[in-house]
């Protein structure tokens, strides 16, 4: 008879190649990972003109398909879009910024004249009422020495951004650049992200349906609103008898695309200005315009325009656009909404699974 081997209490070798570390895995997430943090550390300082390319991208990809399938030149599309692009809406707002920072260099060299604060002085005079009212404040603050310090302070700042203009020549020449090549290999583009992407067709399908959508409403909705907030301004500019009202109008609506305190960091210093130079009763109309107006009509407007288009609460949209601003600067008007959109995206998908994802 043969003898029956007793079990051993050694473990196989495949066993312990299932319980072993897998340290040749580990190891290629750990390379893959630190080579990733690289790259976003090589394009952060070109955070803005990248998120710029990809909001145009999606924002002008239909006329960008009929204009290639008119040509049948994919090249020669893509160059005619950018420079269309670049000369419609890159190029003014660049030139209105370097002129806002003009302006305001002008303006910071007026405060160091010591002008305004003469007339801010007489203006006191002849209303005792208000002097007597700021007359302990003022023992404390030494107000001439207060607004020439804060002049020197803004003059420093602004003249190094006047100066900075080849750095904003950097990013948008970066962002042509990226805009080209997103026309011309926009399918090698979604291929490629399908090819990384955790998911099955109809779940890529789905995340990038809705933030596409995303970019294109956040964009697109927020230049309208902005628009409109610009228009009602430079109506209330020129009624009131501001110089330069256009362009001040313009002004606004370039920075009310920042929600909530956009618009208002124009109309509120115009009003202060014209509250200093005696023109009280204006000052006030432009207050109680600005206000219940300007600075509000995109409480009412934007829950319209993108609400609806993103599935998304108008409390949640404000926390994602603020928060993104707060955190990515200019950026982060894409970026946080977006963030917010590929998030819920993600949690449905766990959530409700692939059947349902493909009838949303």
């Amino acid at each position: 008879m043969s003898q029956i081997e007793e079990p051993t209490n050694d473990p196989s070798e495949s066993e312990r190649a299932c319980h072993s570390p897998d340290w040749k895995s580990l190891t290629l997430f750990l390379l893959t990972l630190g080579v990733l943090l690289l790259c976003w550390k090589i394009s952060l300082p070109f955070l803005s003109a990248i998120v710029g390319s990809i909001t145009l991208a999606v924002v002008t990809y239909r006329p960008y398909c009929w204009l290639e399938s008119r040509l049948k030149r994919p090249n020669l599309a893509a160059c005619l879009s950018v420079f269309g692009v670049t000369v419609m809406i890159i190029t003014p707002i660049f030139i209105l910024i370097e002129e806002l920072t003009r302006q305001a260099l002008s303006g910071v060299n007026l405060l160091r004249t010591g002008v305004p604060q003469q007339r801010l002085a007489d203006l006191l005079r002849r209303h005792p009422a208000i002097s007597s009212k700021l007359e302990m404040v003022a023992k404390q603050i030494d107000l001439e020495q207060a607004s020439q310090s804060t002049a020197n302070y803004l003059a420093a700042h602004l003249a190094g951004l006047l100066s900075n203009t080849f750095g904003a020549i950097t990013q948008m020449v970066v962002m042509a650049f990226i805009l080209f090549f997103l026309y011309r290999d926009h399918e090698l583009a979604v291929t490629t992200l399908r090819s990384v992407l955790p998911l099955n067709d109809s779940e890529t399908d789905f995340l990038l349906h809705r933030s596409s959508g995303t970019i294109y409403a956040t964009a697109l909705g927020r230049v309208a609103v902005a628009a409109v907030q610009g228009f009602v301004a430079t109506l209330a500019f020129w009624v009131l008898g501001v110089g330069n009202a256009v362009f001040w109008g313009l002004v606004t609506a370039l920075v009310a695309i920042i929600p909530a305190v956009g618009a208002s960091l124009i109309w509120l210093p115009i009003a202060a200005y014209l509250a200093i130079t005696g023109h009280w009763i204006k000052a006030g109309s432009l207050l109680i315009w600005g206000g219940l107006v300007v600075s509000t009509i995109d409480n009412f407007l934007y829950p319209v325009l993108v609400g609806s288009r993103l599935q998304q609460h108008t409390v949640t949209v404000l926390l994602s656009v603020v928060g993104g601003i707060a955190l990515f600067g200019v950026s982060g008007l894409i970026i946080g909404p977006l963030a917010l959109t590929v998030s819920k995206t993600l949690l449905e998908i766990w959530t409700v699974g692939t059947k349902n994802v493909k009838g949303t």
